[in-house]
């Protein structure tokens, strides 16, 4: 990353940040779970409208941390490696979508 587009990217971070973690309050505990895909698709929309693609690509940063962070604490809260933990989430996507 060059040091024009660093600092275009830490301009609009507070904002998207603030954005997902509204999208978040919305759609944890969201009921049906079916609708969180929409409600996901709807902020990815209002952050390219405001903030193009590089505000998707702050949402994408923001959020991927956060998932890791997650990840790392449910590994060490129940004993499980990373590995294991991702196999979990990887089969319950399998199990969502099974044909593919």
């Amino acid at each position: 990353m060059d040091q024009d587009e660093d600092r275009r990217l830490r301009a609009i971070a507070p904002d998207v940040s603030r954005i997902s973690v509204d999208l978040l309050r919305r759609i944890v505990g969201l009921y049906p779970a079916e609708r969180i895909p929409e409600e996901a698709l709807a902020a990815a929309d209002r952050v390219l409208r405001a903030y193009g693609t590089d505000g998707l690509r702050v949402l994408v940063m923001s959020l991927a941390g956060w998932a890791a962070v997650e990840i790392e604490r449910d590994a060490e809260v129940t004993g499980r490696t990373h590995e294991a933990v991702l196999d979990d989430i990887e089969l319950t996507c399998l199990e969502a979508n099974p044909d593919g």
